[in-house]
Parts: C-alpha cells; sequence; structure tokens
C-alpha cells in the first residue's frame, strides 16, 4: 500500500504501544518516519530496525514533547535530516490515575505537562513550515476520557478535553493555509499493558462495546493512516472515535 508515499511524518512518544504500532503502519504504507522517545532507549532502536524493512527513510530522536526548548531542536534537526516533512502526530502521553482527594499536585501538573503542552510545543514547532509550503496535516492522539471523563482520571481527562478544544482552535486558525488539524480519540485499546488485567473485567469491557470487542494499535493506526493521506484532503476540526461506539 502507497497511501503515505513520498510523505513524512513525525511521531511524537513512538517507542511504545500505540505510538509504535502507528508507526509501523504508516511506514507500512510508505510514509518516511522520524519518531521521538523520552528514554526507552532499546525500544527506539528496536522500532528504528523495523521500520527500516519497509524501505522508507527512518531516524528516531531522543526528545521531550513537552519540552519547548526541546521540541524546537527537533524540528529543525528533522529538516536537516529528511529535508521536508508533511505529518505531525502528537501522541505522546502518560497517565497518572488518582482519585481527587488523593491526587498529588504534582501528578496533576506533570500529565497536563506531556499530553497538553507537547501539544502546544509540536505544533507551534511545525507551523512555521506548514505555512510555508502550505499543506499540512496535524493528527492529535486525545481519548474517549476527554470526551466523556472517567473517574479517577481528572487530570487525564482535562489534559485530553484540552487537546480536542486545541486542535478545533487550530483548524479554525489554519485551514485557509490548508493546514488540517484533526484528533483520534481512542476508546478501549487492548495492548500489553492491559493484558495484565482480569480476564472477567476484560470481558465485560468487551461486552459493553457494541462491536463486542477491545480495539486495537491497528484500528487507531489506520485512523492516523486516513488523515495522514489525501484521502481526507477535506477533512479538519475533527474527532474521529476510535471506540467501537462506546460513545454512540
Amino acid at each position: 500500500m502507497d497511501l503515505l508515499k513520498n510523505k513524512t511524518t513525525i511521531i511524537t512518544g513512538a517507542s511504545r504501544g500505540i505510538g509504535r504500532g502507528i508507526a509501523l503502519i504508516l511506514a507500512k504504507n510508505g510514509s518516511n518516519i522520524a519518531f521521538t522517545y523520552k528514554s526507552s532507549e532499546n525500544e527506539a532502536i528496536s522500532l528504528e530496525l523495523e521500520l527500516n524493512n519497509y524501505n522508507v527513510k527512518v531516524k528516531k530522536y531522543k526528545s521531550d514533547a513537552s519540552d519547548f526548548k526541546q521540541s524546537e531542536k527537533l524540528i529543525s534537526e528533522i529538516i536537516n535530516d529528511f529535508g521536508d516533512f508533511d505529518v505531525l502526530i502528537n501522541n505522546a502521553g502518560i497517565t497518572k490515575d488518582n482519585l481527587l482527594m488523593r491526587m498529588d499536585e504534582k501528578d496533576f501538573d506533570n500529565v497536563i505537562k506531556v499530553n497538553l503542552k507537547s501539544v502546544f510545543n509540536m505544533s507551534k514547532g511545525v507551523q512555521r513550515h506548514f505555512l510555508k509550503k502550505r499543506n499540512g496535516s496535524i493528527i492529535h492522539i486525545s481519548s474517549i476520557v476527554g470526551l466523556k471523563g472517567n473517574a479517577g482520571q481528572t487530570n487525564y481527562a482535562a489534559s485530553k478535553a484540552g487537546v480536542i478544544g486545541f486542535s478545533k482552535s487550530l483548524a479554525l486558525e489554519l485551514g485557509s493555509r490548508n493546514i488540517r488539524s484533526n484528533v483520534v480519540a481512542p476508546g478501549f485499546i487492548e495492548t500489553e499493558m492491559t493484558s495484565n488485567l482480569d480476564e472477567n473485567v476484560l470481558k465485560e469491557w468487551r461486552n459493553s462495546i457494541p462491536l463486542k470487542r477491545g480495539g486495537t494499535v491497528s484500528d487507531v493506526a489506520n485512523a492516523c493512516v486516513f488523515l495522514a493521506s489525501d484521502l481526507s484532503d477535506y477533512i479538519t476540526g475533527q474527532v474521529l472515535q476510535v471506540d467501537g461506539g462506546m460513545l454512540t
């Protein structure tokens, strides 16, 4: 498949989980990949090697998307290494779950910084390049928790709701320059982390979803392929829920 042939995509926080899956499926569709990681060196090396199998240009960058200066430096390095880029996927994120009464200020601040401030940093970082070429697609990975809330996740829900508001505002600002901004909001996605949960809990969650299964990393990645490709040229300011119908 060559839906993304001759395109270059920047993906933050791609060494594991959903970010890793996005990188692999975008490369499979022909996109060059510039991806970041913060601390998972071995996983980043492994992903870089695997991506090279798709005959696309690949480079990993150790960079903290929640740090403004590091993000600026990263964009300069990517332009120097790749010459151009077409898509940004803001994927970097963390959770620090707890009921509000037990939540530390530090855990609230860190989640907002990594999940929301990183979106500002990276979007602002790519904006100048996209404005020059009058083209670009920015995809933000949010969550259905940002749409409906979730007990024990006030910090995470606030950050992911913030991502949606940011994306819609950015779509209005940049639409006249043919720069698109959209959100992918995953629901219950089964990853290495969820495999440790009790099977009865998993079964209950699956049964509560209209499609009767948890989502896969590929489900999220395929939505990103669509929004990164020319197939979605007339789509901006939208939230694409990849949730099996949970919020229908």
